[in-house]
Formats: C-alpha cells, structure tokens, sequence
C-alpha cells in the first residue's frame, strides 16, 4: 500500500506586535479612554478626601463637652477613656489644642476615674470619706456590717450611680474589681468605755421594769465588752488580712487607718512616728491597742514580702458631725450631755490631755496620703493640746454656760497626754489641719441638737 505523503511540520509563525497606532485606536475604541480617566479621578479623589473622612468622624463620634453638659456625657465614659481617645487621635502634640471643635480640653479630663471601696464607710469618718470621694467624680463601693455604722450617714448617696453600699463583715472574704481600698472598718473603741449609761438611758424603767441598775449596767457593759472584743480582734487581724489579700490579687493601693492609741500612755511627747509606743498587751484597752499594733504589722509584712501598695495613717480624736451620740468618746460624751442637760463626765482629774481635729481635716490628710508616693506611718491630728476640764469649758461656751461637770474614777490605762508631731506630714504630704476646736464644735452641736430633737420626738410617740 502506498504511503500517503505529510507535508513537513513548521512552527506557527509568531504575530507581528501590534503598532502605535493600532494601541491608541484600541484605547479610544469604545469610550476606553473614558473609563480609563474617570476610574484615576475617583482613586485619586478617595486618597485625598480620606484623611479629612477619617479626622471629620472621630470629631462627630467624640462627645460634645460643654460647661452645661460636661457632667452627664463624661459620667457616660470612663475620664481617662476619653482622655485617651483624644491623645491617640490627635497624638502628645496636637492632644491639647481640641475639645469642642476649638479651644482646650476640658479640665479633669486627663485624670482617671477611680474605682474605690471604703470598708467601714457608714460610719463616722467613712461616710465623710465617701462624700468627698464621690464629690471628685470616683465610683465608690462601701462595705459595712453596721456594728457601729449607720445607714442614715450615707442614705444621702441612694440613688448615686457612683454609689454602692455592700452589707458585710470583712472578716469574711469578698471579690471586687478596684483601684484602692481604704480600710476604716473597725469599732473605735471597746463598749467598756461607755458604760457610764443609766437604767433609765438603758429603757428598762421606761417600761416599768423593776431591775437593780447596778446589775443591768454590769450585764450590759459585759455583754458588749465581750461583742467588741471579738470585733476589734477580727476586723484588725482576719479583716486586715482579707483586705489585705484582695489588695495583693487585684493590685489594688491599699489604706489603713491606724490610731494614735499604738503610742499607749506615750513616755515621748509628742508623739513621732518613730516612737514604739508604751502599751500594756494585757491591758482592757488591748484588744483595741494591740489590734490595730497588728494591723500595721500586717501590712507592712504584705508590703515588704508581697509588693503590695500600702499606706498606714494614725488618726488622733476626731470630732464632728455623724459621730454616734453614745460612743464614749470624750466630745461626743461632753456634746451630748450638754445638750441633754445633764452634768459632763470627766473621768479622773480632768488633767489628761488630748488633741482634737475636725473630720473633714483628716479625711484630707487620707485623701492626700492614698495619693502620695510615701507608705508611712503618718500621724493624722491637730496639734492642738487641750485638756478634758478645758475641752468641758468650751463645750459650755458652745451650748450652755450653766452646764455642770461631775468626776468618776479614771478608766484603767487612760493616756495622759496625747499630741501628735505632724511634722512629717507636713513635709511629705503638705497636709495641715485648718479648723479649730471653737471653730469646729459648733457644727457638731448642730447635728447632735438635730438627732437628739428626732429622738426625743420618737420616744415621745
């Protein structure tokens, strides 16, 4: 069979490249050419545009602060959220120059709300500490069983929503988120101290039961010695350590209120910070004295061992308005007896002196000492030395002249002479009192004249 004959194989021949001119008819071809510069004019307008888009609505996002409304938009954010979003936008150069579209940022901005938890805030200096606390734009979160607190210190912050009121016992562990704990929770003193109440004070013989006084008063005094020493010994140790431990996990600064009754019945005068105290352990003041000498301990170990941001005051007497009527304490005593007509106490000679500060200097001094960079201890008093006879002397200026003084024997381990050196206090947290006793009583005897006009009234119903 013959073969059939195949042309030879050869390479497709390559296609000429296309021309100048036949580039420029294919582009104007079909309005090419158009879409070609309206695709560059819309690119071109997107990049030069952007930044302005960028800068215009990070503008109308950011609140709008004016002097009318600059509480209700920045209560809505955290300060230093905003504070932040604006350095961020406009960078460290520029983050002053905007707020309203011209002028500055406002005041206060840069300073970061803080989250606090006072424990022992309805009572006395708590609830002045909270008030202030608040007034600065804080949120605040109190903790108080109510052992010595009342509710009516801070029924005036119900409703706040930078107020919280949590009712527990310290001696028992919480969780909470916050920046600082201020640790006031602690009876002042053991109710050994106020056992100066009569049978008629005590409202059994209002009732017309017939008890021997002297039997009610012992079981009384007794019954709340023994309250106040389990109390005492378990907020200023197991309390302690719990806050302390809360302070440790969250990174939390952490406040204690010491108390000047460290110094004992000092043999240095005044007292320093340096001075160990002159303190008997056994003693029927010690559960108190001791306590609180503890407390310190604690917390200077928990600073020391575990990094913790510790500071340590020692609060002298204080005075002023929501003091509890009935606390033992030599002001609210002498107040309250005036006031009720009735002669003022002076135990023993009247010759032992103390110094008296006014609640709102020392919720300063707290206030300045959390702030500060310097652990402590800090004394936090007024210099200011008066004894019990002249302090009695004032109170009969203040509420009635022809107040009467009656003597009782002196309470066991009484102090002679109390008078902080605030020097250091002074210097380091440039805190002072400024009220003077004369200056201070009278604001007191307004609110103890109110409480007790209330009360008599309830009674009277």
């Amino acid at each position: 069979m013959p073969f059939s004959q195949t042309p030879p194989y050869s390479p497709k021949s390559l296609k000429h490249p296309r021309s100048l001119p036949r580039s420029l008819n294919y582009i104007l071809k079909e309005q090419r050419l158009l879409f070609i510069l309206v695709g560059i004019l819309i690119g071109s307008t997107f990049f030069i545009i952007q930044p302005s888009l960028s800068i215009l609505s990070s503008s109308d996002q950011r609140p709008r602060i004016s002097a009318g409304s600059r509480e209700s938009v920045v209560g809505n954010r955290d300060r230093g959220e905003l504070a932040q979003d604006f350095q961020n936008h406009f960078g460290n150069g520029n983050y002053n120059r905007y707020s309203n579209g011209v002028g500055r940022v406002p005041v206060g901005i840069g300073s970061k709300r803080k989250r606090i938890v006072v424990t022992g805030g309805a009572g006395f200096v708590g609830s002045h500490l909270v008030d202030k606390l608040i007034a600065r734009g804080d949120d605040v979160i109190v903790i108080d069983n109510f052992f010595t607190g009342r509710k009516e210190n801070v029924v005036h912050l119900f409703g706040n929503p930078r107020f919280e009121l949590i009712r527990h016992d310290v001696v028992e562990p919480i969780l909470l988120e916050v920046d600082q704990i201020y640790h006031l929770a602690c009876p002042a003193s053991p109710a050994l101290y106020v056992c100066y109440i009569s049978c008629n004070g005590f409202g059994l013989a209002k009732w017309g039961f017939m008890v021997d006084c002297a039997q009610v008063q012992m079981f009384y005094c007794f019954w709340n010695w023994l309250r106040s020493l389990t109390c005492d010994y378990k907020t200023n140790v197991m309390g302690t350590l719990n806050m302390l431990g809360l302070a440790k996990r969250i990174g939390a600064r952490f406040l204690l209120t010491s108390t000047s009754e460290v110094y004992g019945d000092p043999l240095e005068h005044p007292q320093k910070e340096t001075y160990w105290g002159h303190v008997n352990p056994i003693g029927v003041r010690s559960c108190y004295d001791e306590g609180k000498r503890t407390a310190e301990t604690l917390a200077m170990d928990y600073h020391r061992g575990a990094g913790v941001e510790v500071r340590i005051a020692r609060i002298f007497n204080t005075y002023g308005p929501r003091m509890c009527l009935d606390d033992g304490r030599v002001v609210s005593n002498f107040v309250a007896q005036a006031i009720r007509k009735q002669p003022m106490t002076v135990y023993g000679d009247g010759k032992q002196t103390r110094s008296f500060q006014y609640v709102s200097d020392l919720v300063d001094g707290l206030v300045a000492l959390m702030e500060g960079e310097h652990v402590g201890p800090f004394n936090l008093g007024n210099p200011g030395e008066f004894t019990m006879l002249e302090l009695a002397e004032v109170v009969k200026e203040t509420i009635d002249p022809s107040a009467t003084i009656e003597f009782k024997p002196n309470t066991a381990d009484d102090p002679h002479k109390r008078k902080p050196d605030i020097t250091k206090a002074k210097e380091l947290l440039n805190w002072e009192p400024k009220i003077s006793l004369r200056e201070g009583l009278p604001r007191m005897v307004n609110d103890f004249r109110n409480r007790i006009l209330n009360e008599d009234e309830g009674k009277g119903n």
